[in-house]
């Protein structure tokens, strides 16, 4: 037994006997799964334990010895359960309810009833009354998601890809859903792409269950070195694979900060006149002229050279044939 856990049943038992005076010491083994001569051990470790100074009077004191029942005499400040802060609450809320919607053998009964009384106690601290956890998702594509996982079945899914700006239908087999950076995903065989790919969650405009014999065929699991994670935008190169992949370094105006709701930046530096710069993966020259383009000079490409000179060649071609209208 180790003694974290040993510790974190010291800590439950003092509060769990007080409510349940008189209880025996066998009843009480038995709630906390450990032997009966295990629990007369706690306690005995129990009533030398107490405030600083370690008088008498500042001791846990407990009476179990006589006709086998337990009683608390003095709890000292341990009377009641440890209460969880407000924001310790809500960070277990938001992952219960994040656990809930990954597949897998949980047991669902037992995560709905832990939310809410969480969620109960959420609002007796004080917090907003609901906590909603936005999976950047349409909860129906996340279902059926979950079924293939279970069933092993392929999904037919529209992918709505940012970088290549185009819509595509495709047939995958899920594996997993994960979350990282506030984002979900799901790991999944791209039949188009005979490799394993990672879809944004909220780029999956439908999804549906395809026949249990794929339109594309069986396609073999590749093995853990060719795996290709893109987690911002999985999908984005799976037409594609010989495209390269370069990073772009891209300067934001001061007061453009919203850009960063356009652009998903790495690597973010802030200059002492409050601008910011940032990498970018870009899959397709062609997108990120566009995006610079959309932005309208608040941002500029800074390197590499060759992507810079693009931007600036089709600024040159908009302005010229807005000159002409």
């Amino acid at each position: 037994m180790s003694s974290a856990a040993r510790l974190s049943r010291l800590l439950a038992l003092v509060p769990w006997l007080v409510v349940n005076d008189g209880i025996t010491i066998t009843e009480a083994a038995a709630h906390f799964g450990v032997s009966p001569s295990q629990l007369e051990r706690d306690l005995w470790l129990l009533i030398v334990c107490g405030l600083p100074g370690h008088g008498p009077d500042q001791l846990v004191d407990i009476q179990f010895w006589e006709e086998g029942r337990i009683h608390v005499l003095d709890a000292q400040t341990m009377s009641a359960p440890l209460r969880l802060s407000g924001d310790e609450a809500v960070a277990l809320l938001v992952a219960l309810r994040l656990l809930a919607q990954i597949p897998g053998d949980h047991d669902r009964a037992a995560l709905l009833q832990a939310t809410h009384r969480l969620q109960e106690a959420v609002g007796d601290l004080g917090g907003e009354p609901t906590v909603v956890v936005d999976t950047a998702g349409d909860l129906a594509v996340i279902d059926v998601l979950n079924e293939a996982i279970l069933s092993g079945r392929d999904v037919r899914i529209v992918y709505g890809s940012a970088t290549r700006d185009e819509v595509t239908e495709r047939a995958i087999e899920p594996l997993r859903i994960t979350s990282a950076d506030g984002r979900t995903y799901v790991e999944a065989m791209c039949r188009r792409a005979g490799a394993v790919r990672t879809f944004r969650l909220d780029r999956i405009l439908s999804a549906a269950l395809a026949d249990p014999l794929s339109d594309d065929g069986p396609a073999a699991h590749p093995a853990e070195s060719e795996v290709r994670e893109e987690p911002d935008d999985a999908a984005t190169g799976a037409g594609t694979p010989s495209s390269p992949t370069v990073s772009a370094r891209i300067t934001v105006d001061a007061d453009a900060r919203w850009v960063l709701d356009v652009l998903t930046l790495g690597g973010i530096v802030e200059a002492p006149d409050g601008s910011i710069s940032g990498s970018v993966l870009v899959h397709d020259p062609e997108w990120l002229v566009r995006t610079m383009l959309s932005l309208g000079g608040v941002a500029e490409v800074i390197e590499p050279e060759a992507l810079r000179i693009s931007v600036a060649n089709a600024a040159q071609r908009a302005l010229t044939a807005y000159a002409g209208v």
